[in-house]
């Protein structure tokens, strides 16, 4: 008995024993070696035939080694006057490329360009330069030139800052440090009220600066047995430290500010017969005053005006706008003194922390209400929040009047600074 094993060796060998054959591969069919079954009728002549694609397509690299240019694009024109089976393999041809929406678009941009054609708001747009250095090649004398559209755009803030404004009301402008001392107080004592909220406001929003300055002025206990209470330097000076501490614990960095207070209040005493000093070398020689304070105090306490007070506000935006490119706030104060015209060093600071603290804010800027953003002054403007801002500025505006027992109700729509009447609508008031 053959097993099953047995029978499937056997047939193995068998097949091992038979010649191999080999067969070629199948050949590839192409358009040129089914040509030949294509239909003529015998008569047509050879050069109307239906051509090959390869003999269709113009020579790209001659045409271009004979003008000396490439094509971008090339036109394929084919005629025929032969028969032709339908569906037959010489017949079919591609159909045409599709145009999708990114060709049409760079189509259209290419024929703009070759018309030389810009749209409005490129028309509009200049190009901003920085505050820049120049030399005059007679005298060699070097000179900054201010940055350009800077003296529309300090207007434009000006107006925004001006009572109405978008940026009017700010915080510095009721708490601001030069704000903050006693009316009633002595000279000397203003004097020491202004420093000491500057140096207290590091850090420190001007609610919160202001809520610490009443504390002192009202709180901080008296020197001796039958004295006034409050800020003067006899009290700063007699404070235990921990009392002070308590006072002043609202703002950044009290425990610092606490000893740097006490530690100023003993140089005044001692270097400076009591009062603050009336310069900025002495200013900054104080502890925890640095220059923007000294500016700022100097200006504020006794009306000279040496520099720029320069604060983060002032940093962050002047830089937004593309005046200069500076790292720090001392780069930004010497690159705004440079060209800055000196008539406005003071108000300078106040004019733009209160533009940042309304509408220029360090965190969700407000350039849909910000004139230099709808005006395209600002480099740095969010357009979603500009576009938005121009459709609401746009917007038409219904106003109703009553003219002797009549409503008038006209629809103004603002296009710039303009206003025009579009429409005026008489309502009968008994109706």
């Amino acid at each position: 008995m053959y097993t099953t094993t047995s029978v499937f060796n056997l047939s193995v060998k068998l097949f091992n024993s038979m010649p191999q054959r080999t067969s070629p591969p199948p050949r590839r069919i192409t358009r040129s070696s089914l040509a030949r079954f294509a239909y003529t009728d015998g008569s047509a002549a050879k050069e109307n035939l239906t051509p090959d694609i390869e003999d269709a397509v113009v020579d790209i690299n001659a045409s271009a080694s004979a003008t000396g240019k490439r094509k971008r694009t090339t036109t394929v024109t084919t005629t025929s006057t032969a028969a032709v089976i339908p569906n037959s393999p010489t017949s079919s041809s591609k159909p045409p490329r599709r145009k999708t929406v990114k060709t049409e678009e760079r189509e259209e941009k290419e024929v703009k360009l070759e018309a030389n054609e810009e749209t409005p708001q490129k028309q509009k747009q200049k190009q901003r330069k920085p505050a820049r250095k120049t030399v005059d090649p007679r005298t060699g004398a070097t000179r900054v030139s201010p940055p350009s559209d800077w003296e529309a755009m300090y207007a434009a803030v000006k107006a925004m800052r001006a009572p109405g404004g978008v940026a009017a009301n700010a915080a510095v402008d009721t708490m601001g440090c030069e704000r903050l001392a006693l009316a009633d107080a002595s000279p000397r004592d203003q004097r020491l009220h202004t420093l000491v909220a500057l140096m207290l406001s590091s850090q420190t929003k001007d609610t919160t600066n202001a809520a610490a300055m009443r504390r002192l002025q009202t709180e901080l206990p008296p020197y001796a047995p039958g004295k006034p209470a409050g800020l003067n330097l006899e009290n700063l000076l007699a404070v235990r430290p921990d009392k002070l501490n308590h006072l002043i614990w609202a703002v950044g960095f009290h425990n610092n500010k606490t000893k740097y207070l006490q530690q100023a209040a003993a140089i005044l005493r001692d270097q400076w017969d009591g009062d603050i000093p009336d310069s900025i070398e002495g200013l900054v020689a104080l502890p925890g005053v640095g220059p923007k304070m000294a500016h700022l105090c100097l200006s504020a306490a006794w009306g000279r005006t040496e520099g720029i007070g320069v604060d983060v506000h002032v940093h962050r935006i002047t830089n937004l706008w593309g005046w200069h490119a500076t790292r720090t706030p001392e780069e930004t104060r010497a690159a705004l003194e440079s060209w800055l015209p000196r008539d406005r060093w003071r108000e300078i600071n106040t004019l733009l922390v209160g533009f940042g603290q309304t509408v220029c804010l360090p965190v969700a800027r407000r350039c849909g209400e910000c004139e230099l953003g709808l005006g395209g002054l600002c480099k740095a403007a969010e357009k979603k929040k500009v576009l938005a801002g121009r459709k609401v500025k746009t917007a038409a505006k219904v106003e109703v009047e009553d003219d002797g027992g009549n409503l008038a109700v006209k629809v103004k729509k603002e296009e710039g600074e303009e206003e025009q009447v579009t429409k005026d609508v008489v309502v009968n008031a008994s109706s």
